[in-house]
């Protein structure tokens, strides 16, 4: 197997700062704004910077090689390197055509994407080979631009530079508005949602819906937060879109995380991590998925899910929700939890959602469930919830479900809601602690539940309201008395000083 630079390179202090960093790569895309969408930003720059890397981090390599080996070939073959880099197809090759520029860059991510397979589609959408689109004066500056600093490991560790990519497409998901939700969940319901989670070393992760890669990077943040060695998780994921999907591929990559399996693909019409025709489990599941997806796959799941995944029922045309739950819950461990972000409806819906909903309580799989705040996600101003389910809950939670009204938690942005590090600590601390607290979190037993026709709607068991201030009504009454005299005393000597100055009242 191919070794990478961070186990036999020279290690250096990174020269960069994260600031500079994230500076020099949103003035890349300025260079592109009014050319094309800013929702297209991202495949463009997205791309060149991990061609920029790779192409970097090969030379970086070559020349540690070489230095030992003093032999060229020997340190320009493949088995020397984290991966395969054509001679034609680096940057300083393509840098030497002053015309038809796209042309040589799309023709040198193809040539790495034919000779590395863990690479095979990452440029799929990356197409510089519009001259109507980008002229040759564009993309030199573009090029240049990216030439300001250098991007070897030296330079840029992989940890601070897969960090700048995040905050990449954290800014192009605000740039993108609405669209931004396609490829993004913010940082701080990923860090909710997996704190709640807490994975552990060794364990298995899967995101069966997996955007940018987001909840499975903040699984090794997790643990590298905790000293705990975070190259122990298994990392699984499937995303439906192409784009996402190969943006996803780059930030695993630019965290220098190869053995990832994300895959493309339909999770609900063609789940892809299957062995021997049945799901692969996995010991944490984890996701943020559409919100009411139309267009999910009831057509295939109302004549019966060929992977058993419809337990408890086909969820409705109209809301896929639930398709997914019951997706994940399929997909998890014996002694496994998840943690899914959503929308409130799916609580208190009546017809199939509530059989689905009963089959869960019934069975003893939810745990919690966790109110957050309007205006959080892109595209959407709803609220929304996560539900944590748990397959082995421990004694003390058994028969019961935690309801937690989070509305409170949160700050008001320009444009969007966000969670801050208070609001974060203080719902997982809630969650974590199990208790009543007043107008917060409530503890319920599935007895109250069930009185309840199953609706799990979080204001049927905890209300933030504040309670009104009993009114002590003797003095109140002397108060009001008071008060209306001296507002008729006021009104006597004003309607007397208008009789003097000659009006009529």
């Amino acid at each position: 197997m191919a070794r990478s630079v961070r186990e036999n390179g020279k290690k250096e202090s990174a020269q960069l700062s994260a600031h500079q960093l994230e500076s020099h790569l949103w003035e890349s895309a300025n260079i592109l704004r009014g050319k094309i969408d800013s929702s297209d930003f991202k495949h463009y720059i997205f791309g060149l910077l991990f061609y920029k890397r790779l192409c970097d981090v090969w030379e970086e390599e070559f020349e540690e090689r070489l230095e030992r080996y003093g032999d060229p070939a020997r340190a320009a073959d493949p088995t020397e390197h984290r991966f395969h880099l054509p001679p034609h197809a680096a940057w300083k090759a393509v840098r030497r055509h002053r015309r038809d520029i796209g042309r040589h860059l799309n023709a040198a991510f193809r040539a790495i994407e034919q000779t590395n397979l863990s690479l095979a589609g990452v440029f799929q959408d990356v197409g510089f080979d519009n001259r109507e689109r980008f002229p040759d004066a564009t993309l030199e500056l573009l090029l240049r631009h990216f030439e300001k600093h250098r991007l070897r490991n030296a330079d840029v560790e992989a940890d601070m530079l897969g960090n700048a990519y995040e905050y990449l497409i954290a800014q192009f998901a605000d740039d993108a508005g609405k669209k931004g939700g396609e490829f993004y969940t913010p940082k701080q319901v990923v860090r909710l949602l997996v704190e709640c989670l807490d994975p552990r070393e060794g364990m298995s992760i899967y995101d069966p819906a997996c955007g940018s890669g987001g909840m499975l990077l903040e699984a090794v943040h997790f643990l590298r937060r905790q000293g705990k060695e975070p190259s122990s998780l298994e990392l699984y994921g499937q995303e439906m879109n192409l784009n996402t999907w190969a943006i996803c591929q780059m930030n695993l990559f630019l965290h220098d995380i190869d053995e990832a399996q994300v895959v493309r693909g339909d999770t609900l019409r063609h789940p892809k991590h299957v062995v021997r025709g049945r799901l692969n489990t996995f010991d944490r599941v984890l996701a943020n998925p559409p919100f009411s997806l139309k267009n999910w796959g009831h057509e295939d799941w109302h004549r019966g899910d060929a992977f058993g995944r419809d337990v408890y029922g086909c969820p409705p045309r109209s809301y896929g929700d639930l398709a997914f739950v019951q997706h994940m819950l399929a997909s998890l461990g014996a002694r496994g939890m998840l943690g899914v972000v959503v929308p409130h409806g799916i609580l208190f819906r009546r017809g199939v959602e509530e059989q689905i909903r009963r089959g869960l309580v019934e069975d003893d799989l939810v745990e919690a469930i966790l109110g957050l705040a309007p205006n959080l996600f892109y595209g959407t101003g709803i609220s929304a919830c996560v539900l944590i389910i748990n397959r082995r809950k421990r004694a003390s939670r058994r028969g019961r479900v935690l309801f937690v009204q989070g509305l409170a938690q949160v700050e008001e942005g320009k444009n969007q809601n966000y969670l801050a590090d208070a609001n974060v600590a203080r719902l997982v601390g809630a969650f974590r602690t199990f208790e009543d607290e007043e107008r917060f979190a409530r503890v319920v037993d599935l007895d109250e539940i069930r009185d309840n026709d199953h609706n799990l709607n979080i204001s049927r068991y905890v209300t933030n309201v504040e309670p009104e201030v009993p009114i002590d009504m003797p003095p109140a009454i002397r108060k009001y008395k008071e008060l209306r005299a001296r507002r008729d005393e006021a009104e006597s000597k004003l309607l007397g000083h208008l009789t003097d100055l000659g009006y009529e009242v």
